[in-house]
């Protein structure tokens, strides 16, 4: 082999021998099982950068439809959890559309909605609306179709008037 080829390789190794004692300084693993679980995240994230930067970032269909299901049987907590899952960087509408609507129907009450879950519903929502905001859903079982109507909903549950102590209130069906 040449000498220069040999110095070249040389400076290579180098080179992934020092962004490997950075990605351990980074990562700070306390043990060799930790250390194969964040590189397997570290080399997930980068994936997944790399797609959206090529273009070609896709949701995770799989955990969309657990995720469909837990919404459907009414877990809720559960639901956003496989939703998150399969939109780990929050890019796709339809999934964040459903991560919404789950604080709603999760906060909805007879009495009185949960402001904490509204508050966070309408966070979601907003960023929903940066996304998209001519989204449209196309699930039949859903009584909302848009982030605007969402979001009029979260607002309104949020906003406290003299319609909150109507007694009628018991009366009204959850969206």
């Amino acid at each position: 082999m040449k000498e220069k080829y040999i110095q070249s390789l040389g400076i290579v190794l180098i080179i992934c021998y020092g962004f490997f004692i950075l990605w351990l300084y980074w990562a700070e693993p306390k043990n060799l099982v930790e250390v194969s679980t964040k590189a397997k995240e570290t080399i997930e994230n980068t994936t997944t950068k790399g797609q959206i930067i090529i273009g070609t970032y896709e949701v995770d269909a799989a955990k969309f439809g657990d995720g469909l299901k837990a919404f459907r049987a009414e877990n809720y907590v559960a639901a956003r959890s496989f939703f998150e899952n399969a939109d780990p960087e929050r890019r796709d509408a339809k999934t964040q559309f459903y991560i919404a609507y789950s604080f709603y129907r999760q906060g909805f009450g007879k009495l009185y909605n949960d402001d904490e879950l509204f508050k966070k519903g309408l966070e979601e929502t907003n960023r929903l609306l940066t996304l998209d905001k001519n989204f449209k859903a196309d699930d039949a079982d859903l009584k909302m179709k848009t982030p605007a109507e969402l979001k009029n909903e979260f607002e309104e549950g949020l906003r406290l008037t003299a319609e909150d102590f109507n007694p009628l209130k018991l009366t009204r069906e959850r969206k």
